[in-house]
């Protein structure tokens, strides 16, 4: 009720980023019951900002200097380089590699069909608002026909209610300041600082999940972080 009416036009954007946040959610939920956190979320997130970037120049004629996309490529490099690590197990996972990618396939289509309809809405808190009615509408529909069993235990179960409220707050906040910041910067470039949230899914899957924790996602952060830094400056 706060946010400022969105121009029409930027109708068929909202549908489209709708379909794409549901293909999103269904790849990423599908890679996470077959592989670990600090696998499937940096493959997804990594793979991410090298489409963005590639669609940006080719479609939509976006230029970037030698640094950005230096930048651009360290991050991608650092986070789609987990795909080499291995189980706890000691054996690789090329399902839920598999799977990663082609949420990260997603997460580049909504992120530029969002950044393009904000901008056609002229408001981006509008944009997401309504583009987040509509995400969370196309998910319960798809769960209450697919999964009737699931969605009686999620509407009947107080604590899940309360644990869905939080995290859709979170997403809600985070993802609506990543649309704001589509309207004020090249989408490959915010899509790319973006990506860091891997240092913090990394800290998540290890302290909280218990996951195994190697050399290889350690030097994969740590190149994510430096073309993170590499991409900040460069943009200053």
């Amino acid at each position: 009720p706060f946010a400022p009416p969105v121009d029409m036009c930027s109708l068929p954007w909202i549908l489209a980023g709708v379909v794409l946040h549901l293909g999103y959610q269904l790849f990423l939920t599908a890679g996470y019951k077959i592989g670990d956190l600090t696998l499937v979320y940096p493959i997804a997130r990594g793979s991410a900002p090298l489409i963005v970037t590639g669609v940006s120049i080719v479609v939509l004629g976006v230029s970037f200097s030698a640094w950005e996309l230096a930048g651009v490529g360290m991050i991608a490099a650092g986070l789609a380089s987990l795909s080499l690590v291995r189980r706890a197990d000691g054996v690789r996972n090329p399902r839920a590699v598999v799977m990663a990618l082609g949420t990260g396939v997603f997460i580049a289509a909504y992120s530029l069909v969002d950044g393009m309809g904000a901008r056609v809405a002229t408001t981006a808190l509008g944009y997401w608002s309504w583009a987040a009615i509509g995400n969370a509408l196309a998910l319960s529909v798809w769960t209450l026909v697919v999964k009737p069993r699931t969605f009686a235990t999620l509407i009947s179960s107080r604590s899940v209610m309360l644990s869905g409220l939080g995290g859709g707050s979170a997403s809600f906040l985070a993802y609506g300041l990543v649309i704001w910041g589509f309207t004020q910067a090249p989408i490959a470039l915010v899509t790319a600082l973006r990506e860091t949230s891997i240092v913090f899914a990394l800290l998540i899957g290890v302290g909280i999940l218990k996951e195994r924790l190697d050399l290889a996602k350690v030097v994969s952060t740590m190149v994510t972080i430096s073309g993170a830094v590499l991409l900040r400056v460069a943009k200053s």
